[in-house]
């Protein structure tokens, strides 16, 4: 297995907006250093695809 990485899906986006959706959560057994704040998908599935790693969403808990 070569890694997994753990996302999620940002909180406050407004619809139709043309900003990065996605933070990177969490990596596992893969080396990397990931230094923007807010990633799109199309750049998540590329990192993912070139490390061979999973790309694993993280569910999000009712809202309080």
């Amino acid at each position: 297995m070569a890694g997994k990485i753990f996302y999620r899906e940002r909180e406050k986006i407004v619809d139709g907006a043309k900003t990065p959706r996605y933070i990177v959560g969490a990596v596992s057994d893969v080396n990397l250093k990931v230094y923007s704040k807010h990633m799109r998908m199309c750049e998540l599935k590329q990192i993912a695809e070139e490390l061979g790693a999973e790309l694993i969403a993280l569910k999000r808990g009712p809202k309080h």
